[in-house]
């Protein structure tokens, strides 16, 4: 089902859900489509692990960069998972949405995606019943930060061996301090977006607090 599940991706018909793609495939029975899909009972680790040594090969090394963002797939309703009113980049505005954390690993002129997690927002995690009914399961369920989720896939693709030089990332991630310093930690260069209004100081400086006068 995996490579007719892409093929529908990546073919023709602008409708890319379970039902159309099925039915421009010959001979796919919706249902079994569906339960691929739907039941997740395959193992990811194997199919990940041969996908980043093949991103590696392609554009890994000293000289390549690893890009974090967040990408926005505007949605109607409130039954996609993690959908909810939330700021889409894709829109330049609030709107209800899913929000995915992205990596991507790039050298030169060529981008290969090396990871894509749905960032569920409060209104998924702090209601058990709801995230139950969708299908969430595991660990999946625990509330985590787009800043947290970025940092486990960057350890997540170390550990599978992609080479890169530098960490990029926006202003998004860049104006955390916890997250820069994560990345220092982990013994990696980094450039990052600040806000306009970031205030910087040298190292060195010690902060002096006014002492009132009165009151």
């Amino acid at each position: 089902m995996c490579p007719l599940y892409v093929a529908g991706l990546i073919g023709l018909g602008d409708r890319k859900s379970v039902q159309p793609m099925a039915a421009r495939a010959d001979g796919v029975p919706y249902d079994r489509l569906h339960h691929f899909i739907a039941a997740g009972i395959w193992n990811k680790a194997p199919l990940q692990q041969a996908f980043l040594g093949e991103a590696d090969r392609l554009v890994g090394g000293s000289d390549a960069f690893l890009v974090v963002d967040d990408t926005a797939l505007p949605k109607k309703g409130n039954r996609s998972v993690g959908a909810a009113p939330q700021y889409a980049t894709t829109l330049g505005k609030t709107a209800n949405c899913q929000t995915l954390v992205s990596l991507t690993l790039a050298r030169g002129e060529v981008p290969v995606a090396v990871g894509l997690v749905l960032f569920l927002p409060e209104t998924w995690t702090g209601d058990p019943h709801r995230i139950a009914l969708a299908g969430v399961y595991g660990d999946r369920r625990a509330a985590r930060t787009k800043l947290e989720i970025a940092l486990a896939e960057i350890d997540r693709v170390r550990e599978g061996g992609v080479r890169f030089g530098c960490v990029l990332a926006d202003a998004g991630y860049g104006c955390s301090a916890l997250f820069r310093q994560a990345l220092s930690e982990r013994g990696l260069r980094w450039a990052v977006g600040i806000s306009g209004r970031s205030k910087v100081y040298p190292a060195d400086v010690a902060m002096i607090f006014p002492v009132a006068g009165r009151g």
